[in-house]
């Protein structure tokens, strides 16, 4: 293109640069005024369009490496659109990519992990990959103590899917979903997390509005009692790194249906929040006389036992109320600082005297996360005390007991879990967490009948003899504790998702409260393996 617009410009200006190469030569010796006049206009025409020719080839240059850089564009993005793979990316926490379009306005991320686990427990609890820290941690009087068991797992493998969407510039919508398959029907239950199957971990849709500071969740998600890393945000939960699924005794959550509201202040500096949540009560209904609260005087009806689309074995409390909780967290620059309270509504009816009894619970909780090192150690602390609590630690203590007239009983209890998380570089995780969970003695006597929780007339005699007669091994958890140390290694990490492998010990010790025959205490090494693969 510029050679053949620079022969144009040459034949059309010939004849004014032969001109030129003339007057440059002495051919008129004497030129009169007339001629010389006529000679210095055309030299005056040749200079202007000499200055034309040039204005013209600079233009021709600059559009001559303008064409060779869009060729040369177009070559390349042709060249990375046939490397490409279909899906858009966004990085998610395997540092791989993953996000798909969905038309032009929403994009959809998978995600989860394929897990295999390995369980060496030195008490027979027949359970999974999620411990039982209480009633499934047995004492010498049964012959699972003496039995250590191994099991293999894979069913805490997960899948996950987060759908994202921004209508405007202010405007943020979000569904999340996440489940696993450690669902165990018939016995599956509502207490903490439910595990019905296919079990529903998290299953929830957000709105946000950053105009207003505004935020509101509705579905199964995390209760606003557990501790998050950064203001009160889904998916940025602090939860342990364990790899047993139940975590560690002094961890405070469930993951319940709710409905939240949440709004930000001071550049999302300080959070407040108040979430309704699904109710669950915990009942303990220990009595000398028989199992108390269905066939001594009174009775009473204090939970159910499923019936449609519930476990058919499993019992469900009659409760009346959402427990609601209210939260401030802040993020003043260093760490993360929350404090809660939390209420709880509790009800029974004495089949005697045809009444309904109802009695409140509840807590005040409290939790900080402190960066020792920058990016390289983390110190954490949390704990929870109140009334009719013991739902929402791990260890799964009651939430309740009964007195002789019927009357609902909520019992003091507290947690406590202080650990330290430790990233030495990208591809460790190191982790030590202590954490305990305890509750008080809440009993009665009336003549010869005993009644309550951890009863000091309670029968603990036979709990140390194997074999011996359950009736007279009550034995009322007083407190469980715990020490967890672990680490996780992600050997692979790049374009094709991330890979890593966790070693994890733990030791449990389970205590009674005192009764007849003393308070026998039972206690529990467990050591968990898992290899896991995060594809997305």
């Amino acid at each position: 293109m510029k050679n053949l617009s620079l022969q144009r410009l040459k034949r059309a200006l010939l004849p004014a640069l032969l001109c030129s190469s003339m007057l440059a030569a002495p051919a008129m010796a004497d030129p009169d005024a007339a001629t010389l006049k006529q000679l210095q206009a055309m030299q005056a025409q040749i200079e202007q369009l000499q200055a034309q020719l040039k204005d013209m080839q600079k233009k021709v240059a600059a559009a001559d490496t303008a064409a060779k850089t869009a060729t040369a564009d177009a070559a390349s993005a042709k060249a990375a659109a046939e490397k490409a793979p279909v899906q858009t990316a966004s990085s998610n926490s395997s540092g791989n990519k993953g996000e798909i379009k969905v038309g032009d306005k929403v994009t959809i991320t998978p995600g989860g992990f394929i897990e295999t686990a390995g369980i060496y427990r030195t008490r027979n609890e027949t359970a999974d990959v999620g411990s039982n820290f209480n009633t499934s941690m047995p004492y010498p009087i049964s012959h699972s103590y003496h039995m250590p068991e191994f099991r293999g797992s894979a069913r805490q493998s997960r899948l996950s899917l987060l759908a994202e969407g921004k209508p405007d510039a202010n405007m943020s919508l979000a569904a999340y979903f996440e489940s696993d398959f450690l669902g165990a029907a018939p016995t599956a239950n509502s207490n903490e997390s439910n595990s019905y199957n296919p079990r529903l971990r998290q299953a929830y849709a957000t709105l946000d509005r950053s105009d207003w500071g505004m935020h509101i969740l509705a579905g199964q998600s995390w209760s606003l009692v557990t501790l998050d890393k950064q203001g009160i945000t889904p998916r940025k939960e602090n939860i342990p790194l364990t790899i047993d699924a139940q975590y560690v005794p002094g961890f405070n959550w469930t993951r319940n249906p709710q409905v939240r509201f949440v709004e930000d202040f001071y550049d999302q500096k300080l959070w407040a929040g108040l979430s309704f949540e699904s109710p669950q009560a915990l009942p303990s209904c220990n009595s000398s006389v028989s199992t108390f609260c269905g066939t001594t005087t009174p009775t009473l009806t204090f939970n159910n036992t499923g019936g449609s689309l519930f476990a058919p074995t499993s019992t469900y409390s009659t409760d009346f109320a959402p427990d609601i909780v209210a939260k401030l967290a802040a993020d003043p620059g260093y760490g993360h600082y929350e404090v809660y309270g939390l209420g709880r509504f509790f009800r029974d009816r004495n089949n005697t005297t045809m009444s309904n009894n109802t009695a409140m619970g509840g807590g005040i909780g409290a939790g900080a996360i402190l960066p020792v090192i920058s990016k390289r150690l983390d110190f954490q602390i949390s704990g929870l005390a109140g009334k009719g609590i013991g739902r929402y630690g791990s260890a799964q203590l009651p939430d309740i007991t009964f007195k002789p007239n019927g009357d609902i009983a909520p019992i003091s209890s507290f947690d406590l879990l202080a650990g330290l998380i430790g990233h030495p570089d990208e591809q460790w995780d190191l982790y030590f967490y202590g954490g305990t969970e305890r509750v008080s003695r809440t009993s009665y006597t009336v003549g010869a009948n005993t009644y309550g929780y951890g009863n000091p007339l309670f029968h603990n005699d036979t709990c140390s003899i194997e074999g011996g007669s359950s009736t007279s091994c009550v034995a009322n958890t007083s407190d469980i504790s715990q020490l967890t140390a672990g680490a996780w290694w992600k050997f692979y990490k790049g374009s094709y998702g991330m890979m890593e492998t966790g070693l994890q010990d733990s030791y449990t010790k389970r205590n009674i409260f005192r009764g007849i025959g003393g308070s026998p205490s039972t206690n529990e090494n467990i050591t968990m393996v898992s290899f896991r693969y995060y594809p997305f």
